[in-house]
């Protein structure tokens, strides 16, 4: 049985990070996985690196196989002043 993995993740480097760590987990290389969603290797080391220029249709394709979900909730911090520190 394969461990659930809940990460959070509010920036793009870090949701690159959380994808670039599910990928080896599943012992796919960058051309393999890109491969599996019909991109290119160059466009999944943009992601994984924290480019925030992607559209949204390839990041739905990349979580799909990855065997992983987007859940939106709320943000845990109470200060709405904070909410842009994990961006910039």
């Amino acid at each position: 049985m394969e461990m659930q993995m809940i990460q959070m993740a509010r920036s793009p480097k870090q949701f690159g990070a959380a994808l670039q760590q599910r990928r080896s987990q599943k012992g796919l290389s960058q051309s393999a996985l890109a491969d599996l969603i019909g991109t290119g290797q160059k466009t999944i080391s943009k992601i994984e690196n924290g480019n925030p220029a992607t559209k949204l249709e390839t990041l739905f394709s990349l979580l799909a196989a990855l065997d992983l979900e987007l859940e939106i909730k709320p943000r845990s911090k109470s200060n709405p002043n904070e909410q842009w520190e994990d961006y910039l």
